[in-house]
């Protein structure tokens, strides 16, 4: 079978750029849906508890995407339906001109207009037609003040709607803030653990690594075909992001968290797909095995479904794994990472 080989970057400058990068990650900081308190009484030594940090950063990194998507979809909702009620305001205020024109010729021949009983009544509908029985409205004044009261009521509708939507986003955008600082919280973490590591165990994890990076260029993906063109698109733009930095909220062009890639990739085929890991994993057609996965396929992965990646061919997975990583291929099996199910978006 064909391997996949990745060309090594010779860029100083770009090397400089993504170690920069995945040191940044490592400064900011978040907690996860389930945190347990730290350090963990059941893992041994700092890179176990760095480890588990990372992993609760990205669960609540996936928690945080889900506010944003709906922040960003409330404030949609919110600006079409005040766009909707100024439209409507004005539609009325061409009304109450018009109704106004009749008013004043009516008062000239005597009697109230009948635009002023419609509101003074307790009932308008069942006024208007009172007054249209007994031929106190023309069909025209009718027909005015009827249209005239629609416009009104469903102005009021709109307005509750916007009133209502606007709580919710003030709601999201303080949960926004929240799981920010949740997030930052669990890289601060991890950085002061990393910080208590002498030189040389610092050089070991650098190492380690640096050894996943150097595997993924070498890993062998078979030559099995996708599921759908839509998924061998998105695929092939995921590949080319391989070497791009994991961080926290990003969805590229140069840095991704697990969603953001699998979301971008998608993107660039001309797809649409929801962008948290929870919400991807009911995107398309539900795979339950592992052998009948397709390169392109969606892996769903963790028990809360809160990590997403490419099935990339002979039990390999590609994704951007955790904070201080990069977009890379790993086996399934070595990733300690559950798996739940695939996804295939045709």
């Amino acid at each position: 079978m064909a391997s996949h080989r990745r060309p090594k970057q010779t860029n100083p400058a770009y090397a400089t750029v993504l170690t920069a990068t995945a040191a940044a990650a490592v400064a900011l900081s978040t907690q996860s849906a389930s945190a347990d308190p730290l350090p963990d009484p059941g893992k041994k030594g700092v890179q176990a508890q760095v480890d588990r940090l990372y992993e609760e950063a990205t669960q609540a990194t996936e928690k945080y995407n889900g506010a944003e998507e709906k922040s960003e979809g409330l404030q949609k909702d919110v600006s079409s339906l005040q766009e909707a009620a100024a439209r409507k305001q004005g539609e009325l205020n061409d009304l109450r001109n018009t109704l106004g024109s009749l008013a004043a010729s009516q008062y000239r021949g005597g009697g109230m207009d009948p635009s002023v009983q419609l509101l003074l009544s307790n009932d308008p509908d069942a006024y208007l037609d009172q007054a249209s029985r007994l031929g106190r409205v023309s069909d025209r004044q009718a027909g005015l003040l009827r249209q005239f009261l629609s416009q009104q009521r469903s102005l009021d509708q709109q307005r509750g709607e916007a009133a209502g939507k606007l709580k919710d986003l003030e709601a999201t955008r303080k949960e926004l803030g929240s799981r920010k600082a949740e997030i930052q919280g669990k890289l601060a973490e991890a950085r002061r653990l990393l910080s208590t590591l002498t030189a040389e165990e610092r050089a070991k994890i650098d190492a380690e690594e640096a050894r996943a990076n150097r595997a993924s260029e070498r890993v062998d993906l078979g030559n099995e075909a996708s599921g759908s063109q839509r998924a061998a698109s998105a695929f092939s733009a995921a590949k080319s992001r391989v070497g791009m930095p994991y961080v926290w909220g990003a969805s590229g062009p140069n840095s991704f968290d697990c969603s953001g890639l699998t979301s971008w990739a998608f993107r660039q085929a001309g797809v649409s797909i929801p962008r948290t890991s929870q919400s991807q994993a009911n995107a398309g057609t539900r795979i339950n095995s592992l052998s009948a996965l397709k390169p392109g396929d969606l892996i769903i992965m963790r028990t809360d479904l809160s990590h997403v990646g490419f099935y990339a061919g002979n039990g390999q997975i590609l994704h951007s794994p955790k904070p201080g990583a990069q977009v890379r291929y790993e086996s399934i099996a070595r990733s300690g990472m559950p798996f739940m199910w695939g996804v295939r978006i045709s």
